[in-house]
């Protein structure tokens, strides 16, 4: 049968695969398209699964935001390398699960997976596709929605890479992108003191008392030293107690007051962060090619 620029373009535009490779798949389906679509399909899944042990640690932040501003959805999808995470096929595929997501109000991540994006497939079909499309492993790692009709919520990307949603009680969308801003610089633990856990405390006190008797000062000056360095690491974790990025000589905490608005939660997701990225020796790597030759 004769295979038509026509047929390969179509089966191109249902699969996202290469001009060769539809015209390979059509010419063993004998031209019928849906049997070629369903081949490559169980190709690329086998493509996919090829790829899903690698490292992906590169990739970018999505923000998805209600046109009322309370519901606002934050993703982080991973890719291999950053030339991909540019690419419009991965922004378009991203953009489309974020607004996925905030359209049906989920709330978790398998909730995502889940989803159908338009024309009917769903978001893990829609990533394996891609997988197989740009030969790289694509992950959706992290998900996180605030939506809150009694309060604020703002949200702040720097660049691609760091991202971070945050609800306030009062306060104005300025004030929110400040504050988000910094959290994006500065990078704190959680919003106040009464957040870090009893055990985090007395494990710095520890160290903070073993350090200080080194000093061989009498036991009031050594509580005094235990204190104020206990003081000083929690101003450092806690956003409140952090000198704000843009006038360091005021507190964070003093802002909020100052602008009668209170910080109910935040979240930073910072693309990469955790994962083990594998260390490539490339002299290594050549040299057991030529070793085994």
């Amino acid at each position: 049968m004769n295979i038509t620029a026509t047929m390969v373009k179509e089966l191109r535009e249902r699969t996202g695969s290469g001009m060769m490779e539809c015209k390979k798949a059509l010419v063993a389906a004998e031209g019928n398209l849906d049997v070629a679509v369903e081949q490559m399909r169980k190709s690329g899944l086998a493509k996919a699964d090829k790829k899903s042990g690698r490292t992906a640690a590169e990739g970018s932040i999505f923000f998805s935001k209600s046109s009322d501003g309370r519901s606002v959805v934050m993703l982080e999808i991973n890719c291999e390398t950053d030339f991909v995470a540019k690419g419009d096929d991965f922004k378009e595929f991203s953009m489309a699960v974020a607004n996925a997501a905030l359209n049906a109000a989920v709330n978790t991540l398998d909730e995502v997976l889940g989803l159908l994006l338009v024309g009917g497939e769903s978001v893990e079909e829609s990533r394996l596709k891609l997988v197989a499309k740009i030969g790289e492993h694509i992950n959706v790692r992290r998900f996180e929605r605030y939506a809150n009709d009694n309060a604020h919520i703002g949200n702040y990307l720097h660049g691609t890479r760091i991202g971070v949603l945050l609800e306030t009680s009062g306060g104005s969308d300025e004030l929110r992108k400040d504050i988000a801003m910094h959290i994006a610089a500065s990078n704190p633990e959680c919003v106040s003191e009464e957040n870090v856990s009893a055990e985090i405390i007395n494990r710095e006190k520890e160290i903070y008392l073993a350090q200080a008797r080194e000093s061989g000062k009498p036991d009031n000056i050594i509580e005094k030293m235990v204190e104020g360095r206990l003081k000083k690491f929690l101003g450092e974790i806690t956003l409140l107690g952090q000198p704000f990025v843009k006038d360091p000589d005021i507190k964070i905490a003093k802002l909020l007051s100052n602008n009668d608005t209170s910080v109910v939660r935040f979240i930073r997701f910072e693309v990469g962060e955790g994962i083990e990225k594998k260390e490539e020796n490339f002299a290594e790597e050549v040299m057991a090619q030529v070793q085994g030759h």
